[in-house]
């Protein structure tokens, strides 16, 4: 078979730059999706193979995705696998939280993720690729003050899992992946909120983040694409609309 070709949202940086490199490392020839191309050429420069390709996309156009997907396949080639990693976080109180800020979320989290998958689908029946989306814990249980966030992922898994009855006749295989928190951008930003406005030090701010995970650590990026890789490629076909959970343990 020719090299495989993997398109992964929100690749710059964080759990999607550690994806890409995992995939890279594995043999894949990739399209790296996102908003800022010099974000993904700085990604793309430091991934093993080569003839990995990047195209602007932002998750929460139609028409953006749309083209983004043409353009990959007109340099690289059909789909043989599609990777959901693009999201975003706010929080906040439910009874203060702005509606335009949680059309957001959901735009970005959920249909962005509906969106790409229905760009994607000629490809991978071709190919009778895998569709791997990324959610997160809070997709498995709730969080206080991210009710926007945890209500995506939520629909996240909902539609991984409603997709992947869909598609198993035709053996593609769809799964979710969902992180607890992870040393990130996102989540060393944070941290660094909390030391700000309640004059925590930074040991007490990683605690507040490390507290519900068993291993009392931050989930490191590797572990998720190393899970990611395996969906992508090694897993069975039969391992079709799960949810698994990388947090330590905190979800069961």
């Amino acid at each position: 078979m020719s090299t495989p070709h993997v398109l992964v949202t929100g690749a710059n940086r964080g759990i999607g730059a550690a994806i890409a490199h995992a995939l890279a490392a594995d043999g894949w020839r990739l399209t790296l999706a996102g908003r800022s191309i010099e974000a993904l050429e700085s990604t793309r420069s430091t991934l093993p193979g080569h003839g990995h390709a990047v195209v602007q996309m932002d998750v929460a156009s139609a028409d953006s995705i749309s083209r983004a997907f043409a353009d990959s396949r007109a340099a690289q080639g059909p789909l043989h696998a599609l990777v959901n990693n693009a999201g975003v976080v706010e929080t906040g109180p439910t009874q203060r939280f702005p509606l335009a800020t949680w059309d957001r979320l959901l735009d970005v989290n959920l249909t962005g993720v509906f969106l790409c998958c229905q760009a994607a689908l000629a490809d991978l029946r071709e190919t009778q690729g895998r569709i791997v989306n990324i959610a997160s814990t809070a997709a498995q249980k709730g969080y206080a003050f991210t009710a926007a966030y945890a209500a995506a992922k939520h629909g996240v898994v909902g539609f991984t899992r409603s997709l992947a009855l869909e598609l198993a006749p035709a053996g593609i295989a769809v799964n979710a992946v969902c992180p607890g928190y992870t040393d990130t951008d996102i989540v060393r930003g944070g941290m660094a909120q909390i030391m700000d406005r309640k004059g925590k030090s930074e040991a007490e701010a990683l605690q507040s983040f490390t507290q519900a995970n068993p291993m009392q650590r931050l989930v490191r990026p590797d572990e998720v694409a190393e899970v990611v890789r395996w969906l992508c490629r090694q897993a069975p076909a039969a391992i079709t609309g799960q949810s698994i959970s990388i947090s330590g343990g905190e979800v069961m």
